[in-house]
């Protein structure tokens, strides 16, 4: 199996899958190289096997080969990505974001960050993803990067509540100490945060900071900006609709991890296409 049909594969089960299917094939298969570095690196933080010494080399390779890319060589780990780079202009500097992000998971289990910190990390893992998207939906370059900030954001504060316990689990929190300290809670331990009365209310101040930034993206998409903008709505409608559904269930145990259905993805898949 090709590293292109792997990708899609393990695409397919995701939700960013409807929004990345309707591009054109090129733009399509562009979106799924850079999904694919993104997994591989993500990977790599999230592998509890080697050690973080192993890890952070492991991360210094990618670095090496973004080197040898954008200096014009053929790396491996850059095979699938060399046309999106000269086809797109894909900027070096947003894939370096993405690894520093996840070194930040690499260097320490990140447990209730200051805002400011998370800020910064949802900046490198999902807001620099969004510059390097913007750039093959053809957006032009000040409206894409303002979509790539609020809408990175938006939907990294809504994975991160999806993900509580799964991270927890591994010994990560990412709710910020500044939610922490709104909802009355002291400890940082995942576990305990997790199984603590008030976790609803330190959940709801960030699905607010969410909010915030689902309609800051929803005033840029208002104006119209040029390229292929019914991948991001549909990315809005979807994960939208995924952070209301966990409002409505609450964050108080014991808690499901919400995601549409299938059915529903397409609904919404289906009418997006039409009428976003």
């Amino acid at each position: 199996m090709t590293d292109a049909v792997t990708t899609q594969t393990k695409v397919a089960g995701s939700s960013f899958y409807a929004a990345l299917r309707i591009l054109p094939p090129r733009e399509r298969a562009a979106m799924f190289a850079i999904y694919d570095f993104c997994r591989k690196v993500d990977d790599i933080a999230d592998d509890p096997g080697p050690s973080a010494h192993e890890r952070r080399a492991a991360l210094d390779v990618w670095r090496a080969e973004l080197d040898a890319a954008y200096a014009g060589g053929d790396p491996p780990g850059f095979a699938d990505l060399r046309a999106p780079i000269d086809d797109f202009g894909l900027e070096k500097a947003d894939f370096l974001a993405v690894i520093d992000g996840m070194q930040m998971d690499v260097d320490a289990d990140i447990r209730a960050p200051d805002f400011e910190v998370l800020d910064l990390y949802c900046d490198r893992v999902a807001s620099a993803v969004g510059r390097l998207s913007v750039k093959v939906f053809g957006m032009d370059d000040a409206p894409g990067r303002d979509l790539a900030f609020h809408l990175g954001r938006a939907l990294q504060f809504t994975n991160i509540l999806r993900d509580l316990d799964e991270d927890a689990a591994i010994g990560r929190l990412y709710l910020p100490a500044e939610a922490l300290a709104a909802a009355g809670i002291a400890t940082t331990d995942p576990v305990a945060v997790m199984a603590h009365p008030a976790i609803d209310t330190a959940c709801r101040w960030l699905a607010a900071r969410a909010h915030e930034q689902y309609d800051l993206t929803a005033r840029i998409m208002a104006r119209r900006p040029r390229g292929r903008m019914k991948t991001p709505a549909l990315m809005i409608a979807v994960y939208g609709r995924i952070l209301k559904a966990m409002e409505a269930e609450s964050w108080r145990t014991p808690r499901r991890r919400v995601s549409l259905g299938k059915g529903r993805l397409l609904w919404v898949a289906a009418t997006t296409a039409l009428f976003g």
